[in-house]
């Protein structure tokens, strides 16, 4: 006996006329879910990309800089050559596109945006570098965040790991007890006649506003900044946790109980993984409020991180510096909300095929 994709059917007499009705028709299997990809085709995208970044390293190189009178806006040539070798990489991705396997497939969306980045690097050198119509030192040219990154990549990583360090911490205890908080208040009335009254008043206060008080009561600013991050997240957390476990519907625990469900059976298996999407809210919600508190909390008092570097660079007047820690920053925090999305995508996967994402 065949597989199933290959049953043998008899044949209608309407599609086989003149035939018998045991002449047998063979059901083809269909193609296997794991089949080869078509190849893709050549990378219109790509080619604008390598030539707008061809373009800018022929106008950094070619056009002589501007004098800024204190300095020289050293590694232009450097800045030029990687702009070259880019455009080389994106040039054979065009006409290779599986060169880099999987790499290669994932640049292909990304090609009108590496366009947009070239384009956007060579206006910025026009306006710096090359006329001076930004004025120095206020405004550098790109060259000068290459300078900074080969020149102070060691205090510029030590930054980093700090405020890895402290906003970890921080948005750990922070997520906990607005975790904790938000269930208690969503299934106890007693605890929700206490809690949600003090959340309502104090919980939207920036708790920025907090600094000095803080500073008072805590003995030292990293345990300050650590207590203000977590209270900046936690307030998000609690109040979206505990609109979800409110939120279940009387029926499920009506069905739990019938089944004979205990008390602590509801809350660990039917109000919190129903409340789980509201809790996800509220941690993307309050991881703003944990990234503006950790810069400011450096700047302020904390000894180290990429705040701390931001005001050392600023006491200084050195705007490259400054400029670059602030990408440095900007990638961190991304990577932070991009990890949250993906541990969303595991806890919550039962939701695929349910709720559009």
């Amino acid at each position: 006996m065949g597989t199933v994709a290959d049953r043998i059917l008899p044949a209608p007499a309407s599609v086989q006329r003149g035939a018998s009705f045991s002449t047998p028709i063979v059901l083809k299997a269909p193609a296997a879910l794991g089949a080869a990809r078509p190849a893709p085709g050549f990378w219109w995208a790509g080619l604008a990309a390598a030539l707008a970044w061809a373009g800018l390293a022929v106008l950094t190189w070619l056009w002589p800089n501007k004098p800024a009178g204190f300095s020289e806006w050293a590694f232009t040539d450097e800045f030029a050559a990687g702009a070259a070798g880019l455009a080389g990489l994106l040039l054979a991705l065009a006409f290779a596109p599986n060169a880099l396997g999987a790499v290669g497939r994932r640049l292909r969306p990304a090609g009108p945006w590496l366009a947009a980045l070239a384009i956007g690097l060579a206006v910025w050198e026009v306006l710096t570098a090359k006329l001076g119509l930004l004025p120095p030192p206020f405004f550098a040219p790109p060259q000068s965040l290459v300078e900074v990154y080969a020149t102070d990549w060691a205090r510029l990583l030590e930054s980093a790991g700090a405020s890895v360090r402290l906003l970890a911490l921080g948005i750990a205890i922070g997520a906990a007890a607005g975790f904790l908080t938000g269930v208690l208040i969503g299934w106890s009335r007693q605890a929700s006649y206490w809690i949600h009254p003090v959340l309502r008043i104090l919980g939207p206060v920036p708790t920025t506003a907090l600094l000095p008080v803080s500073f008072y009561f805590f003995p030292s600013s990293w345990s300050t900044a650590i207590f203000l991050i977590a209270l900046g997240t936690a307030f998000p957390v609690a109040i979206l946790t505990w609109s979800g476990v409110a939120g279940v519907h009387k029926n499920y625990y009506d069905v739990a109980r019938t089944l004979g469900a205990s008390p602590w059976f509801l809350v660990l298996r039917v109000a919190i993984p129903a409340a789980l999407p509201q809790v996800f809210v509220g941690l993307f919600m309050g991881l703003g409020a944990a990234f503006s508190t950790l810069v400011v909390a450096e700047m302020l008092g904390v000894k180290a991180g990429l705040g701390w570097y931001l005001t050392w660079a600023q006491g200084w007047a050195a705007y490259p510096n400054m400029y670059a820690a602030l990408i440095v920053m900007a990638l961190l925090f991304s990577g932070v909300i991009t990890l949250l999305f993906v541990l969303r995508d595991r806890v919550l996967s039962w939701q695929k095929g349910v709720v559009k994402w």
